[in-house]
């Protein structure tokens, strides 16, 4: 009786879904739902494979993750179905808008010390430390974990990687004579690419064990070991100061509570003559206060700890705690489906590899799931990726500064 009620729910709202239709497809029978309005209608199948999978839709997006990394559910085109979801993101949040009073108060409490140094560390190892095995079986030669800029569509995705560190040197004017303080070291891709092809000195911190260790002998085996300095500092332990300081797809660990102390922190560490160069995904600013801290798929069960942060919300912390500026802004959302889609594309090819090293098959889907929600959040523009170049009052751009390439040549058709 349970499965059945949640089941009528369940499709009643679905039929409510504007933008495609999904085709639900269960015991040999087919229901479609939503409505099929807009220029580009979208047309998805969810296959139920399992009745329990219908009760878990009350728990929302984490709800859907479980019971696909379960096996109770699955479809022809994951990233097609999420996108309608998405589609639809304005709807949800106005229910969870008006039940903010009592979340809030939930979360408050169950969020009380926030990203403190130590918890931090914690749920950076939940991600980053699951091993460097998975992520060099999806992840291109440079081992970058972030949006790429294809420079055109027949680019591998190792040169539109190296393309992306090239446009974020550039934009800070890079070179020889600057010491650059990179929060997030990743595996060392930039550190190498800034200090091997642009003759910087780099100081680079991370806080995941198993990124530090990969990124100290990746630069002893560059023979830029002294150019390269790798930390193993929280942001709020850095002190000293630098002229240029980079921070790639790293604040969305930070914490919506802890915005301020981020951006004070990189003020802090940059000469009067300095810049900054942030690259950040975004949530749209309408959907911040809903999403802050909320009890997402994403948030749960794969980067514990993670918010993302709204260009208002960004711009206002600057404000408030710096006397950084914002000079540039640049929209690179339509590189990160194509992006994502290749990553997934090669975590599937390695599906056997990664199972005989000790990934099952939940973790594996639930993954795969990751990845395409991501996908599909970024084609729906629920979510954006930006380049913001921060300056401090006196810096000057170097003569021949110039913005990258034009982005219209993204593939995926964006």
């Amino acid at each position: 009786m349970v499965d059945r009620a949640a089941r009528t729910v369940a499709l009643k709202v679905l039929d409510r879904a504007r933008g495609g239709t999904i085709d639900v497809v269960e015991n040999g029978r087919t229901t479609r739902v939503g409505t099929p309005d807009g220029e580009e209608p979208l047309r998805a199948v969810l296959e139920v494979r399992d009745r329990a999978f219908w009760p878990g839709l009350a728990r929302g997006s984490s709800g859907l993750a479980t019971a696909y990394a379960d096996g109770l559910w699955t479809s022809p085109d994951v990233v097609e179905l999420i996108r309608v979801g998405a589609r639809n993101g304005a709807q949800l949040d106005a229910v969870r808008r008006a039940l903010r009073p009592v979340l809030g108060t939930l979360r408050a409490l169950g969020d009380r010390a926030g990203n403190t140094i130590t918890a931090s560390r914690k749920q950076i190892a939940a991600h980053y430390d699951l091993g460097n095995e998975l992520f060099s079986r999806f992840l291109d030669e440079t081992l970058t974990y972030s949006c790429a800029i294809f420079p055109s569509r027949r680019a591998s995705l190792r040169e539109a990687q190296v393309h992306k560190l090239d446009v974020a040197c550039r934009k800070l004017g890079l070179g020889p004579g600057d010491h650059v303080l990179e929060i997030g070291t990743g595996w060392g891709g930039f550190a190498l690419h800034a200090a091997g092809r642009y003759g910087a000195r780099v100081t680079t911190t991370t806080i995941s064990r198993e990124q530090h260790r990969v990124a100290v002998r990746r630069v002893r085996e560059a023979g830029l070991g002294e150019r390269v300095r790798v930390l193993a500092d929280d942001y709020r332990q850095l002190r000293g100061a630098y002229d240029k300081l980079v921070s790639i797809e790293m604040i969305e660990a930070v914490g919506w509570r802890n915005l301020g102390a981020f951006f004070r922190a990189c003020s802090d560490r940059l000469r009067s003559h300095g810049a900054m160069l942030l690259q950040a995904i975004t949530i749209d600013d309408a959907a911040y206060d809903v999403e802050k801290g909320s009890r997402t798929f994403i948030r749960e069960q794969i980067f514990p700890g993670g918010d993302l942060p709204s260009l208002a919300v960004i711009h206002r912390e600057l404000a408030r705690h710096t006397d950084l500026r914002a000079t540039s802004l640049e929209d690179i959302t339509p590189h990160y489906p194509e992006t994502l889609r290749r990553w997934r594309a090669s975590f599937l090819e390695h599906a056997e590899e990664l199972a005989a090293i000790g990934y099952d098959t939940r973790f594996r889907r639930l993954w795969e799931l990751y990845l395409a929600y991501s996908e599909a959040g970024f084609r729906e523009r629920r979510i954006r990726d930006v380049q913001l170049v921060l300056a401090k009052p006196l810096w000057e751009p170097a003569t021949g500064w110039m913005h990258s390439e034009p982005a219209a040549s993204a593939p995926g058709g964006t």
